[in-house]
């Protein structure tokens, strides 16, 4: 019932905003890529006819630029990846509270930050990847359990240079303090097959090709790679299922505190709000093979197919937290 208010509550709002704001135009900052995003905007100005106006660009270059911008900044809206980045920005004062019964009903309190700055919109698992030709799903177990002697020789890894695994560690650290954590990573160090690589696509092709047996890698790389060759002799596996379960991540959005403009700040928690329902959440999260944070939203059935697993829990602020001492950590032990 509550969830019914709440949506009523949030279509009213959204038509007081349309019938009041034909010219109206929302300024976002991208650090997702145009062809991610650009459907999602689409929709929402076909529905409103409010026009949303976006550049693309990476993540520190956008959090500077909106720094230097300071008051004058045109940006309503900052939208990017990573829940290390997300946090960055709120830490800077880069993104303002916002207040939205809406948004704390359709996203679960660790997807989003504990202040309300920031939002996930869509949710990734970075999980174990194994080749089915050379190792057995029952072999496989934890994150933790990598760094044992049996992998040694059979771990690729990306580069520690990647937000993605600061933010894995970053929750390791949360979950195990810095000295267990410090065990776990110079233990895969130790396994290492080959040097990190440079993105999660080589980590599988160098897995299929047989320079290792085991990865860690983003679902949704999976699912590209799957996409194109379903016969890939690799598959996910879902660890730490009897512990604090898989370690997540989002891509998110948080309201630009510089933004004087009050009309713009109401019309961007507006479009905030309509991205965590389900039409939104549905083409923000099939796009790139992810899945909804409303857990009221079906899953894409090609990324339901990979199967279910129990998430950690542990609120995403973390990852940014705890994002310093992790470069510091993974740099100590040899993590490249």
């Amino acid at each position: 019932m509550n969830k019914l208010i709440h949506t009523l509550i949030f279509s009213f709002s959204l038509f007081l905003l349309v019938t009041s704001a034909f010219s109206q135009e929302i300024v976002v900052y991208s650090a997702r890529k145009e062809h991610l995003i650009k459907p999602v905007f689409d929709l929402y100005t076909k529905e409103t006819r409010i026009k949303i106006k976006y550049i693309t660009d990476k993540a520190p270059v956008l959090l500077q630029r909106i720094k230097a911008e300071g008051e004058n900044t045109p940006a309503d809206l900052l939208i990017t990846v990573d829940a290390g980045n997300l946090w960055y920005a709120a830490n800077q004062g880069i993104l303002q509270p916002v207040s939205s019964d809406v948004l704390i009903t359709n996203i679960p309190s660790y997807l989003r930050d504990p202040e309300n700055k920031w939002f996930g919109l869509s949710l990734r698992a970075r999980t174990i990847v194994y080749s089915t030709e050379r190792v057995k799903p029952d072999e496989l177990a934890t994150y933790e359990d990598l760094a044992k002697t049996e992998w040694n020789g059979r771990l690729v890894l990306r580069t520690s240079k990647k937000v993605y695994n600061q933010s894995l560690v970053a929750m390791l650290i949360k979950e195990h303090g810095e000295k267990e954590t410090a065990g776990i990573v110079k233990g895969w160090v130790s396994n290492l097959a080959a040097p990190p690589f440079s993105n999660d696509t080589k980590v599988m092709e160098a897995i299929i090709a047989g320079q290792g047996d085991v990865g860690i890698v983003n679902t949704y790389y999976f699912g590209r790679l799957a996409k194109k060759d379903p016969t890939i002799p690799i598959a996910l596996f879902w660890p730490n299922q009897s512990s604090g379960g898989v370690h997540v991540n989002v891509s998110g959005a948080g309201v630009v505190a510089a933004s004087k403009n009050t009309k713009n700040k109401a019309a961007a928690i507006a479009f905030l709000e309509w991205l965590s329902t389900e039409k939104a959440q549905q083409i923000f999260a099939d796009i790139n093979m992810e899945y909804p944070v409303n857990p009221d939203v079906p899953v894409n059935p090609t990324v339901a197919s990979w199967g279910t697993f129990k998430q950690n829990k542990i609120n995403l602020k973390n990852a940014g937290e705890n994002q310093a001492a992790a470069i510091m950590l993974m740099d100590r032990v040899g993590y490249k």
